[in-house]
């Protein structure tokens, strides 16, 4: 981990790095996954989450391979598949097809079973999945998606999720955390919001942000009160990135 520290004693915004080949790393005969945070085995005290969000994890899931009906409970949970297709099935009588471009939301609320499986017999699928926590535990489970391509294809960051009242492709039971996506263009900048925590993932391509520097595929930015800085995509491969804004 890489940290840059910046202003006086009083008020010190924080920039901390974490390179891809950093993360916890499992990986199975059907499952290849870095966790950017403590996961099921792999465990440390001073790693466990970025302000509201808890996991984010990069999966490859080989073809015709998945996870298992299995539950969850109390946890917003968004996946976003960068290539290939993810099959969504759960006990509320959900079923779905998640492929790129799709913002798709689980509430496990009360409690949900569901299980996440690779349809396809001639591809793997590559995703990353995000957990935040609810800021109301114990509601019904529910279930959302919608396919924003369009709007990722106008370019700059487009919104994602959020729960606090945007016209967001999908909603989240947390009015602190709003997640941004972008698929920028070779030398495209954008903004990143001025926020007490942001979290950026760096999910395909290359950038640079600016007072960090280079950032390439898996790479991941930790900003604590760090303000309002640019990042823009490298000039020849363009990047794909996911922006969590937190309380």
């Amino acid at each position: 981990m890489e940290r840059i520290i910046q202003g006086n004693k009083s008020n010190q915004p924080m920039i901390d790095i974490y390179r891809g080949n950093e993360r916890f790393h499992t990986r199975a005969g059907w499952l290849d996954s870095y966790h950017s945070f403590s996961f099921s085995h792999h465990y440390d005290p001073a790693n466990t989450h970025h302000g509201l969000l808890r996991v984010s994890n990069d999966d490859v899931i080989k073809a015709g391979t998945g996870f298992q009906t299995h539950p969850h409970q109390d946890m917003e949970i968004v996946t976003w598949v960068l290539g290939g297709e993810l099959e969504h099935k759960d006990s509320e009588g959900n079923k779905g097809i998640i492929y790129p471009g799709l913002a798709q939301r689980m509430s496990a609320g009360t409690g949900i079973w569901h299980s996440e499986m690779n349809p396809r017999g001639d591809r793997d699928v590559h995703l990353v999945q995000m957990w935040v926590l609810p800021d109301t535990e114990s509601l019904a489970p529910t279930y959302e998606q919608l396919d924003i391509n369009p709007q990722l294809e106008k370019g700059g960051l487009v919104l994602i999720a959020s729960g606090r009242g945007h016209t967001a492709a999908i909603s989240i039971r947390q009015r602190g955390a709003v997640l941004w996506g972008g698929r920028l263009r070779p030398g495209e900048t954008v903004q990143i919001p001025d926020a007490r925590f942001a979290h950026l993932y760096l999910a395909q391509g290359a950038a640079e942000l600016e007072g960090a520097g280079p950032l390439a595929q898996g790479d991941a930015v930790r900003l604590t009160a760090a303000g309002s800085r640019r990042l823009t995509a490298d000039p020849a491969a363009g990047a794909e990135v996911l922006l969590w804004e937190m309380e």
